[in-house]
Formats: structure tokens, sequence, C-alpha cells
């Protein structure tokens, strides 16, 4: 059998939005993974439906590369927090990490977030300053950024004596100097090659493997991803898993290995210490557990994972119009799906509610949440989805707390008064201010998680489309009291048909219509925002008299005003505590979670009281 080549094990960090993916088509390209006339997909690594939608990275991906004799494995992480349950693992199977920051934004609070866990593991980062061809681009003072971070997150004197490189992820070059504008990744993989360490692992003890990510295939069953931690496994060797205290799962056999050449999965007849593979034979093992041979009775130790922080309710669609656009209604497909993703996605927990019919879903945030919602959607189910709420603790006085954030705001200057009163009012702590350059204000805040649902989109709408935000989980810290919420009413529908211009039309002066005429209305349904706090029951069917008489007037043609339509995540931070959106295939509706206008009132009068 042919010897292995040499390797090196890397992650690729950064922030949302500042290029990893791209400069990983560049990686491929250049190493000469692709022929120079195959066609492929642009972000060839976000190969999820909604990755490619939004733009971001959701999971995690292995790959590897080859240039001259060395195999050069990579790991593309995501840079959004509320994926961080993947960063955290991913950083254990590695020896050395690129850190990746935008020239013109620098140093990130998702940058903090992952390269904190980096140095805290002992890698030694290489720092490439990518879109050095931006027109705002401030290289230098972001170099400065990124030595003040390392510092701040205590690194040792050799991680903060790192090799830099100035790079174009898009335009396929890097260089040592800041003004070249060409040339080829060259300089990055010589980087990679002298300055990250081979794997330093024992090729000859009993095999172990920490698994690190879990997919499923219709084909091979439950998929573990890791690396060898030491010695080899080959195809049917006898296995086992244990959890962190050593205690046996199962045992089985290694039914298939699978090596990351590309963008593919290549079976491979054995695989070595230092190996990143993908392993199958196992039905129980997840993600932290051990896979090692019979004789191993030492789990690996393995990172843990932050807690979930908020959490929502699915439930069955009980409104009048379930079962007619999704095909997977019942609360036992729901929960057989919400249980296959809490399998192999370990930031998610789920937990059933005494009646059956919902299930409380808690993760790391909104956007997590959010894409599991999308991702059933397109997959056929209904769901009734509640309002997110945070999750409390009690600190060791017996003190509630609650989650709070590290919120990092870009805004226009004319914008950040705005934005300091609001979040001020939202319980928000202004903890830096300063100009970031062309007109541009930076404004990071300490604020609970409870206070910033909803403020999206009302912050896009304040600066005109144009403020940036970013949010980190930051603490567990003392409850907040009261955060103030929606200000305004909704209009809900008294009855159930199809919504008229004629009633719509004498409706555009209560408020904000969120329906178009012909479109099904029912009793309870949200079809508008109230000018006024309180909830008003309006008839959105009701038509014009017909008469003898020939109207005068120029009532005839109504021209009403464009509904207001919202995405999946503006309906979740819309509603109230008694409200629901109701998700299909399909729609997407605003509802009361208790439809019918009497039980509404009683249970009005019960809050009230209590």
């Amino acid at each position: 059998m042919s010897a292995p080549l040499p390797q090196r094990n890397i992650a690729i960090i950064a922030h949302v939005d500042h290029g990893k993916t791209t400069l990983v088509d560049q990686l491929f390209r250049q190493s000469g993974t692709f022929r120079e006339n195959q066609r492929i997909d642009e972000r060839a690594m976000d190969s999820n439906d909604l990755e490619k939608e939004r733009g971001i990275t959701i999971l995690a991906k292995c790959t590897s590369v080859e240039w001259k004799g060395t195999r050069i494995n990579i790991v593309d992480t995501p840079g959004h927090a509320d994926f961080g349950g993947e960063v955290e693992r991913i950083l254990s199977m590695v020896d050395g990490v690129i850190l990746l920051v935008d020239s013109a934004e620098g140093a990130m609070p998702q940058t903090k977030f992952v390269t904190g866990k980096a140095l805290a593991l002992g890698l030694r980062p290489i720092v490439v300053v990518n879109k050095i061809d931006r027109p705002d681009g401030r290289a230098s003072e972001v170099l400065d950024e990124v030595f003040d971070l390392f510092v701040a997150l205590d690194a040792e004197d050799d991680q903060l004596d790192f090799p830099t490189l100035y790079a174009s992820g898009r335009n396929g070059y890097a260089s040592e100097d800041p003004d070249a504008r060409e040339g080829t990744l060259d300089p990055l993989f010589e980087r990679i090659v002298e300055h990250v360490p081979a794997p330093d692992l024992d090729p000859d003890g009993k095999f172990t493997f920490l698994a690190t990510l879990l997919d499923r295939d219709n084909f091979m069953g439950r998929v573990l991803t890791g690396r060898v931690q030491s010695g080899t496994i080959r195809i049917n060797d006898p296995i086992r898993a244990l959890d962190a205290d050593g205690k046996v799962i199962e045992t089985g056999r290694a039914s298939k290995l699978l090596s990351f050449r590309g963008l593919d999965r290549v079976p491979v007849e054995e695989a070595r210490a230092g190996d990143i593979i993908a392993l199958a034979g196992l039905e129980k093992a997840t993600v932290a557990n051990t896979i090692a041979d019979p004789e191993v009775t030492e789990p690996i130790a393995a990172q843990p994972i932050d807690p979930p922080t908020l959490a929502m309710r699915f439930a069955v669609n009980d409104s009048p119009f379930a079962g007619r656009e999704g095909d997977k209604v019942t609360s036992r497909m729901i929960r057989d799906r919400l249980m296959r993703e809490a399998e192999t996605n370990v930031a998610i927990r789920v937990t059933e509610s005494a009646d059956k019919d919902s299930f409380e879903v808690a993760g790391r945030g909104e956007l997590q949440l959010g894409v599991l919602i999308e991702t059933m959607r397109r997959e056929g189910f209904e769901l009734g989805i509640s309002r997110p709420r945070v999750l409390f603790q009690t600190d060791e006085n017996g003190q509630r707390t609650e989650p709070y954030e590290t919120v990092v705001i870009d805004v226009d200057d004319e914008f950040s008064g705005t934005v300091v009163e609001k979040m001020q009012r939202r319980k928000a702590e202004l903890t830096e201010m300063r100009p970031s350059g062309l007109g541009k204000t930076r404004l990071a805040f300490s604020a609970p998680s409870r206070g910033l649902i909803g403020y999206h989109g009302e912050f896009l709408s304040d600066t005109r489309g144009t403020g940036i935000m970013n949010r980190l989980y930051e603490k567990y810290g003392p409850h907040k009291g009261p955060i103030e919420g929606r200000q305004n009413g909704v209009l809900i529908s008294n009855g159930t048909g199809e919504a008229v211009g004629y009633a719509l039309n004498s409706l555009e002066d209560r408020g904000i219509l969120f329906v178009k005429p012909q479109e099904k209305v029912y009793e309870g349904m949200i079809i508008g925002e109230n000018a006024k706090p309180e909830d008003l029951e309006v008839n959105p069917m009701k038509s014009k008299q017909l008469t003898n008489f020939r109207s005068t007037g120029k009532d005839d043609a109504i021209r009403l005003t464009p509904p207001r339509v919202m995405t999946l995540e503006q309906a979740i931070a819309y509603i109230d505590d008694d409200e629901m959106v109701e998700v299909t295939p399909l729609t997407i509706r605003l509802r009361k979670a208790l439809l019918d206008p009497h039980e509404r009132k009683k249970a009005g009068r019960k809050k009230e009281a209590a």
C-alpha cells in the first residue's frame, strides 16, 4: 500500500460575509481539485438551498485539497453565532486556523467568539486580511484591531506572533504586500504547510475517534465525522461508542469509512491517526461521543456546548385551513421530524408537552430556529409557531437570571441617536461608541436577549435599510424587569371567507393591512395592524350593498395600498404572547392563539385577575 501523504488540518473562521466560502472555492481551483473547464457553482461549499439563498454558511463542512504533495484538510465553518454549536466542536479536529477578516469591517463579534475558542485550544492562527481591493479598506487598522483582540483574549506569545497575508478571495490572490492587486494563492498554501503543524498523534496506539459532526444518509444510516486521534481503523473492525463518563453506549462494526476529496466523500479501506474521516456502522452514537477499539475505556475529552437561550412552541396547525397545503400535519410526524433534527443538531433541545400536541424547541437564537421552520415547511409540514421566549435560570443566590447578548451595530451617523434611544428602551447598555469612517458610527451594547426579540425589522426601518447589526451570546446576567413590547394592537377577522376590496378599503383608515382582496381569511386570523394600542375585531368580507340607484360618487374605483407581506422571521418577531404564526408550505399567516373571541375574552379576564 502506498505511503500516506503528509497532512495539514485547518479550519477557516470568520464573521458572516467576510468571504470564507469564496476563498475555499479559489483554493479548490488553484490546487487542481477542479479541472480548468469544469463547471461548478459559486460558493460550492454552501450546498444547502437555504445557504445559497441567504448567502450564509449554516452547516460546517469538510473538504480537502492536495498541494505539492501535501493533503490539506479544510473545514469551512458557519460564521453566525446561532450555529456556534458547530464551530466549537470542529476546532478540536484541526491543528491550525486561518482567521479571515474583512479589510473594511475588521474584527467583528463572531470573529471574537470563534477566535476565543481557537486560542483557548492552543491553536496558532494565520491572519488573512481579505477583500484587500475594497475602496474603503483600512488594512493596517484592521491588523491592529486583530492584535488587540488577541491580547484581550489572553493569547500566548507564540499566538501573538502570527503570520499575516493580504488577499482577495474573489480574485484569487494572496500576498505579504498590502498593495498587491494580482497573483495567486500560493503564498497562502506555503504558509499553511510551514506554519500549521502536522498532526502529532500516536499511529501505533489503539484506535480512538471523537465524533464532531453527525448526519444521516438514506443508505448508510448515521454518519459520524471527526478526526482519528490514535491508531488505525479498517473496514469491518469492531468498534464501540463511549459517552463523556466512559459508559458504553453501543458496540458495532465500522461498515463504511469515507475520506474527503474535494467536494466528494470517497470510500477508503483504512484510516490512520490524523485523518479526518466519516464513519458509518453505529445506530446510537452521537456528537461528542468517543468511538474506539473495544479495549479502550477512557473517553476523549470533548468541548462542552453552550446552552440554548431561546425557545419556541411548535404546535399542530389547528386553523380552519389546516391540511390544505401540506401533507405532514399530525403531531406524530412533527415529533419524528423534530427528534431527527435534535439527533443531528446538538444545539437544539426538544421537549414534548403534556397534551402531546405541541413541542418546545430550544436553540441558540431566532435565526437557527427560523432556518429549522423554513426547512420543515419546504418538506411539506404545517405548523403553528409561538412567539420566541428566552430561557431564564436561577443563580446561586436564588436570583432570576436571563441571557444577554453583545450587539455591535454599524450605522450611518444620522441614525445613531435613534438606534441608541430604541436600544435603551429595550434595557440595553451602551458599552462603546466610536466613528468607523465614511460617515458611519460603530455602537456596541450589552443587551438582554428578551429585548432584542422582534427588534431587527424595526432597526432596518429606523436606519432605512443601511444599518448592520451583529449579535453574540454573552452571558447569563441579572433579570432586567419588564421590557416594552409591540406598541400597536391588531385587526382581527370576525368571520371566515374571502377578503373583499370594498371592506378592505374602509379598513385602511384603521391601520396597516396584511391581506389583499380575494385572500382567504378565517375567524381569529390577524389581517392587519391597528393604529391604536388595542386589538380590534373587523369584517374584511363586507360587500357593498347593491341598490337600483346609480352612484354619482367617486367610490367606484377602489385603490388599495399594497399589503405588508412579512417573511417568516419578521412574522415570528412581530407576534405577541397570545398570538401564533401559521406556517404552511405556501403561506405564512398571523393568528390569535385562541380563535374564538369569547375564549379570548375569558383568557384576558383570567390574566387580569392573576
